[in-house]
């Protein structure tokens, strides 16, 4: 969560509220939504890292709110951000840990395993359906992570078909 909130704060000033409606706005409904606490609680240790600087508005009818702007450091730690890629496969699956100890066990039935599993994928794939057609059209954000997330759950099918293949 820190770094996307910083590269919210890359946009300009603001408070936690008002970054946690940009990330839903942003990401739309299928993205798990962001606990406003949560925000506040790395917005403090950003604040302490050095990477962000808080101060306090006055409001009229309100108490005070405090709005968050990045620093030079919280900018470079951004840019930084930006230029990493994100290669790290799927090497450390717990489905797949299951499948491999099911047999040392005697607990659990691969075959059984592998269609629970199965049945999963389609529920979730259900619910992003349900998802992307309640979803603005208008937010391509939005879209594209629940496109991102069906493409990655029919590979997933496709890998236990495979794994059932092997297993039967």
């Amino acid at each position: 969560m820190r770094l996307p909130i910083l590269a919210l704060l890359a946009h300009g000033p603001a408070h936690g509220y008002e970054l946690k409606q940009q990330l839903e706005k942003l990401l739309g409904a299928a993205y798990p939504q962001p606990n406003v606490g949560q925000i506040y609680v790395t917005l403090g240790r950003l604040e302490k890292t050095g990477l962000i600087e808080g101060e306090e508005v006055e409001q009229e009818s309100r108490p005070n709110k405090r709005t968050y702007r990045l620093t030079e450091a919280g900018r470079e730690a951004v840019a930084a951000w930006f230029e990493d890629t994100a290669d790290e496969p799927r090497v450390r699956d717990e489905f797949f840990m299951k499948l491999a100890l099911a047999p040392r066990t005697g607990m659990a039935d691969r075959v059984a395993l592998i269609n629970r599993q199965r049945r999963q994928y389609l529920n979730t794939m259900r619910s992003l359906s349900k998802l992307a057609a309640a979803e603005d059209r208008d937010n391509r954000v939005a879209q594209l992570l629940i496109e991102g997330a069906m493409l990655h759950l029919q590979a997933d099918l496709d890998w236990l078909e495979r794994c059932q293949e092997e297993f039967e």
